[in-house]
């Protein structure tokens, strides 16, 4: 009787085994086989899911023609997730306006190859930090497709320069790039994915293309990452504008940092002493160990990271040129006090020359990306209530 039991279980089972592979499709099949490790806590890539050839194959003449850069430059780990959006009626005018753009000999930047290379560079399995812009750099030779970073040999606009000072604050071993220079892409090949509110602007126009349909596509990108790596992402949200679109972002599987904009017009209201950044580390390491670690140096040779602990074996040197290792560690530890001390004492006649990126004579330097933080705030609403509709 038992044995008919267990006879009429398999055949059940085997019935039903057989139902879910007539009715699943190929991409839910392959997701059956077992992840290699740590996948599941990375939150991999959905790329390897996602036939790209065969979504092109079944998009209309008019659609290949408008997503051609997303086909071509939007990395197929976002693209897999994002390929709904692109197809939406909104995104395809948003295309259409860019055309439109162009045909009518308006520039726009950043070059078109470039829009998207905040994907390209932190693949969405990769994402471990955000750091929310707003609008791209609008004069020639800036913007490249991450929020607040510059191409050489185009210095360092002041809202960075300022983020230099928060961070060498959180560091003091960290050292300012050569020549002034404000590129980023060290920091997103490292997993900061460094996002605008809108990733396209007219040439020397702030804000000019502004409710055309960014905003609702780059708050998808940071819904999907707030849903999908499970593992943990820190988001850094400076500003109002910044602030409201991580209102969705759940604060117990993810660490949302916020302050001021580091505008000169508001750094000195909080950004400088924020420690955005050493915070940002100390809760990655909680979550990913100490590869979660980000290093925030920009220059060659230069690190943040902490030093990496003795080999066992040094330990059994009890003394070294006549001196025990506890008074030889509390010398160098002395020195490299005063060493601190000297550089602190060395920093202050910049600050004092420049502080909080205002000049002596008081009148705030032109920071390009602090343009109209009430005409960005109303692009939110307005796509917020499309979203609604």
């Amino acid at each position: 009787m038992s044995n008919l039991k267990r006879k009429a279980a398999t055949t059940g089972n085997e019935t039903e085994a057989k139902k879910t592979k007539a009715n699943g499709s190929i991409a839910s099949f392959f997701g059956a086989v077992p992840k290699p490790a740590g996948a599941a806590a990375s939150s991999a890539s959905p790329a390897a899911k996602f036939d790209k050839a065969k979504w092109i194959e079944g998009l209309t003449a008019e659609q290949k023609e408008l997503l051609k850069l997303e086909i071509d430059t939007l990395h197929d780990s976002w693209l897999a997730l994002l390929k709904d959006d692109v197809t939406s009626k909104e995104f395809l005018e948003l295309k259409k306006f860019l055309n439109r753009e162009t045909a009518a000999g308006k520039k726009w930047f950043p070059p078109k190859e470039d829009v998207y290379s905040w994907s390209r560079h932190t693949p969405f399995n990769e994402v471990k930090v955000v750091i929310l812009g707003q609008d791209p750099y609008h004069n020639v030779n800036q913007a490249h497709g991450m929020a607040f970073s510059v191409r050489p040999p185009t210095p360092a606009p002041p809202s960075l320069r300022n983020m230099y000072i928060a961070l060498k604050k959180d560091y003091p071993s960290f050292v300012e790039p050569a020549n002034r220079g404000g590129l980023l892409i060290p920091w997103a090949d490292r997993g900061v994915l460094m996002l605008n509110t809108c990733l396209t602007v007219r040439a020397h126009e702030a804000n000019s293309h502004a409710n055309r349909g960014w905003e609702r596509f780059t708050q998808k990108v940071i819904d999907l990452i707030a849903q999908k790596r499970t593992r943990g992402v820190v988001f850094m949200a400076w500003g109002t504008p910044a602030s409201k679109r991580v209102q969705r972002v759940d604060k117990q599987r993810h660490l949302v940092l916020l302050s001021v904009h580091p505008s000169p017009l508001s750094a000195s209201r909080g950004f400088f002493d924020c420690g955005h950044f050493k915070a940002a580390n100390e809760w990655l390491i909680t979550r990913y160990g100490d590869d979660g670690e980000i290093d925030w140096a920009l220059k060659p040779g230069n690190t943040t990271k902490k030093a990496v602990k003795e080999a066992p074996k040094e330990d059994a040197q009890a003394t070294t040129n006549g001196e025990t290792k506890d008074t030889k560690e509390a010398k160098e530890s002395e020195k490299k006090k005063e060493d601190e001390a000297k550089e602190e004492e060395s920093e202050k006649p910049k600050a004092d020359a420049k502080t909080n990126g205002v000049s002596k004579t008081g009148k705030p330097e032109d920071d390009v990306d602090s343009d109209e933080e009430a005409a960005l705030e109303e692009a939110l609403k307005l796509a917020e209530e499309q979203i609604k509709n």
